[in-house]
């Protein structure tokens, strides 16, 4: 009966599987005459825009699109930037101060959705994504398919940090009961990503759009919860096809976006603290204990311990197909990448105890 030892990690990659199949994807070649409006806040991003930008004025299949821009502070040149690539084909807007009580991102979200006032869609896009020709189209398509109020397509992540990146559609896949999500009208059963999201005008505004989230630093899964919070619905789907976001070009810069976040991602120390422990119990610590009892001769639960790491490889190769990312060999590396993570959140509390967490220049 020492298979029963197995069962955490049967039951997890069990539901990891069943949630690959169920992870919704969006249509091919729709069309929609739908008044989008898309607003993609930028802070200094003049070395990193220009994909995005001609991305969005490459989309297709909308017949009624706006694209709007703002300035929020930049100090590099970013307006200029977007002046040569886009012209009068964008609006772009100077964001004002930022008001006390308010973050960054939201403040300058909000005066983008206030700028579009006519739209019946908004479609928030950070300066880092790389949307399909047909991405707009197709997400729209979807979001009203499935009757939903807000749509949160994950894209492709791309760039550093190919260990770390690839555990947050992980964790979705393997922890968070997709479809039970999307049914509990519960604002705690919520996940977004902020990358790219889509969002039904009017369901923003009844969930009190970015002024209800702006001291949020999570502001995605905020808006999300606000969302459901106000009688709406919420959707992830698999938008690897449609979308690619290069988020991090060196490992400096994503340990810095990653403390600036991850303290905000538990509620507190100690719900983080417990989290991690059995994030390192499940994924890291079966091939030190599979070679510790190999050393003991206890043979038998050596191998139980390998199969427990290869239930934790197997789940995050599903993980990886299901949502565009590399399967191999960097499954086989999940006990390191667990461990990168709980060091990647143990740095974030440490430096918020601090005070010392800033992002593009500001206080956090």
């Amino acid at each position: 009966m020492k298979w029963l030892a197995l069962l955490p990690w049967i039951a997890l990659t069990a539901h990891t599987i069943a949630n690959a199949f169920l992870l919704r994807r969006l249509p091919r070649g729709a069309t929609t005459t739908e008044r989008i409006a898309v607003l993609l806040p930028v802070r200094d991003e003049a070395a990193r825009i220009t994909p995005c930008l001609e991305s969005l004025l490459a989309q297709r299949g909308v017949e009624n699109l706006t694209i709007h821009v703002l300035d929020d502070g930049s100090t590099d040149g970013t307006s200029e930037v977007v002046r040569a690539i886009a012209g009068d084909k964008i609006e772009l807007l100077t964001g004002t101060s930022l008001p006390p009580g308010w973050l960054g991102k939201p403040h300058a979200c909000r005066q983008l959705a206030d700028a579009v006032p006519g739209a019946t869609v908004l479609s928030f896009v950070d300066a880092d994504v790389t949307l399909h020709p047909d991405a707009l189209a197709n997400a729209v398509t979807e979001m009203r398919r499935i009757r939903a109020g807000l749509l949160s397509p994950y894209p492709k992540i791309t760039g550093a940090g190919r260990l770390v990146q690839p555990l947050l559609q992980w964790s979705w896949l393997t922890f968070l009961p997709l479809r039970a999500m999307e049914r509990s009208p519960r604002p705690s059963l919520a996940a977004a990503g902020g990358q790219w999201l889509v969002i039904d005008a009017e369901a923003y505004r009844k969930a009190g759009g970015h002024a209800a989230v702006r001291t949020e630093i999570l502001e995605d899964i905020a808006l999300a919860r606000a969302v459901k919070r106000s009688g709406g619905r919420i959707a992830l789907a698999d938008g690897s096809a449609m979308a690619t976001c290069r988020m991090y070009d060196s490992w400096p810069e994503l340990t810095a976006g990653y403390a600036k976040s991850l303290w905000a991602s538990f509620g507190s120390s100690s719900a983080a603290g417990v989290v991690v422990l059995l994030l390192l119990f499940l994924y890291a610590t079966p091939p030190a204990t599979a070679a510790i009892c190999a050393a003991a001769g206890e043979f038998g639960w050596a191998g139980l311990a390998l199969t427990a790491y290869g239930l934790g490889v197997l789940g995050r190769i599903v993980s990886a197909l299901a949502t565009g990312g590399r399967a191999w060999p960097d499954a086989l590396a999940h006990p390191v990448s667990v461990g990168l993570f709980a060091w990647l959140v143990a740095r974030s509390f440490r430096l918020r105890r601090r005070g010392a967490l800033t992002w593009r220049g500001r206080p956090v």
